[in-house]
């Protein structure tokens, strides 16, 4: 073989390593959660992949979905004793075990609970109340999006946390569900109970009107 036809054989080997590499190191970044193992990527992430959309694009919330989640975080601050509760945000990581863990918008911990957590690592407890607003999951390895939504309420249930609450902006609904009770589906301007004595109406979060008694 010519010298210069190795030479490009092996920039060309080189080239293609390299761009496996990146496209790898691109695909973990991708990663919303992991399922007992397996990755669940975020939505679009093949447009990422493509190139056809950004990481910042998959990831990011829509403005409705960033509102909610500041008011109802704000509402909950507000009504909850910081000396018992402790609110957290921001995509909290929830480990189950080992390349095991979920995603959650919104969780509600008993202060003391925190006492033994590293809280430069994911959240090896469970929370008392996980709120999510939608997701960010690609469905594709789910048989559907309820399949989703009802497989990681119930790994949360089972993890100990005592209420998951859904909140989804396309139907304008929330899902409610507890341990031992049925699953309950509620509107927007429903009252929904997070914890005694505190509660919140959507709508009025929203609005900034008095909820209707």
């Amino acid at each position: 073989m010519p010298l210069v036809q190795e030479k490009q054989n092996k920039k060309s080997s080189l080239e293609q390593r390299e761009a496996r590499i990146a496209r790898a190191r691109l695909l973990e970044s991708l990663v919303y959660e992991m399922w007992d193992g397996k990755p669940v990527y975020y939505a679009g992430y093949k447009d990422v992949l493509n190139g056809t959309k950004s990481v910042e694009e998959a990831m990011s919330s829509s403005l409705l979905q960033g509102i909610l989640v500041a008011k109802l975080v704000a509402r909950l601050m507000n009504a909850l004793s910081e000396d018992e509760f402790t609110v957290v945000t921001n995509e909290l990581g929830i480990q189950f075990k080992k390349n095991d863990w979920r995603a959650c918008d919104v969780a509600i911990f008993s202060t003391t609970q925190l006492a033994d957590q590293d809280l430069t690592k994911y959240a090896w407890i469970p929370p008392k109340i996980a709120i999510e607003v939608d997701t960010k999951a690609d469905f594709t390895r789910f048989h559907s999006d309820f399949n989703y939504y009802q497989e990681k309420t119930t790994q949360l249930l089972n993890f100990g946390t005592e209420k998951v609450i859904w909140i989804f902006t396309e139907s304008k609904k929330i899902w409610i569900a507890e341990p031992g009770k049925d699953w309950i589906l509620k509107n927007w301007d429903q009252s929904i109970d997070v914890l005694p004595g505190c509660s919140f109406v959507l709508d009025a979060l929203l609005t900034g009107k008095k909820p209707t008694p």
